[in-house]
């Protein structure tokens, strides 16, 4: 809607030269460099100018937008006035306001979106972030006790995307990691494939299906295929820049932290981007990229 709005401003801006144009068509000037009055402003380039300087004032584009311009025109002769357009255009607007529309978006709905072309400068490390909650506040699974009761349970009473899964609640040593989309997928698929499987049912997070008790109690169910064994995982002195380099690099939700083995915290996209706004406010606004 803004390119449309912008092209018919273009245009009016088109009609209006035109008009003055014709106005002083007896002047010396104009004769010498546009003989036919008829042709003298051609009032749809200015409206493709128009739609392109608004769209890259917006939207920050610039090399690609002046390719699309170029491609609906289909006249190479009009490239330089878009080019002047378009970048002055990004120029006023870098001047008001640094982001383009797609980012103020991003920052407005909350969006874990962490930029990746420039390296973070701040001395910051990975316990500062998440700043080492007690281990017995973390929710994770425990691969010896588990349950079918527990892990649904577990579902019901948290929004968390994911579970970090340990051998016991005492060391708590990390042995795996898994979903909660895949979770619930798993605990869905075994209700309905085998119903002799209850609540009292146990879980093993290695690799194989069913499993029967030998003495005689309820079956097991093993949803090692759905767990990932080789999480991520990090030393709490990592500095904050290794690991928003993880982030953006290796498309990472999600980084555990452990100290020889044992879990210590787990940190987010959004634990990282709350911790960054945190630094420039406490620095009055201080650019760390």
């Amino acid at each position: 809607s803004s390119g449309i709005n912008a092209e018919y401003g273009g245009r009016v801006m088109g009609e209006l030269v035109q008009y003055i144009t014709y106005l002083n068509r007896e002047s010396s000037f104009l004769q010498g460099i546009c003989p036919d009055m008829s042709v003298c402003t051609l009032t749809g380039l200015y409206a493709m100018v128009g739609a392109a300087a608004v769209l890259s004032g917006v939207t920050r584009m610039t090399v690609s937008l002046v390719v699309i311009m170029f491609e609906l025109t289909g006249g190479i002769t009009y490239i330089v006035p878009i080019m002047v357009a378009v970048m002055t255009a990004k120029w006023v607007g870098d001047f008001i306001t640094p982001n383009g529309i797609y980012d103020a978006h991003i920052t407005i709905n909350g969006y874990p979106y962490l930029e990746g072309k420039e390296r973070f400068m701040h001395t910051s490390v990975c316990q500062d972030v998440c700043k080492m909650k007690q281990v017995k506040e973390l929710t994770t699974i425990c691969s010896s006790t588990a349950t079918v009761h527990d892990l649904e349970r577990l579902l019901e009473s948290t929004t968390y995307n994911g579970f970090p899964i340990v051998a016991d609640d005492q060391y708590r040593i990390v042995v795996g990691y898994v979903s909660r989309t895949d979770l619930t997928r798993a605990l869905k698929c075994a209700r309905d494939k085998h119903i002799d499987l209850v609540s009292a049912s146990r879980v093993y997070f290695s690799d194989g299906l069913m499993r029967s008790n030998a003495g005689g109690g309820p079956i097991s169910v093993a949803l090692g295929k759905f767990v990932n064994h080789d999480p991520i995982c990090i030393e709490p002195k990592t500095p904050l820049a290794h690991t928003i380099d993880m982030f953006t690099k290796l498309g990472l939700s999600q980084v555990l932290i452990t100290h020889r083995g044992k879990l210590k915290g787990i940190i987010t996209r959004k634990d990282v981007l709350r911790h960054i706004d945190y630094l420039k406010t406490s620095s009055n606004g201080q650019n760390f990229f």
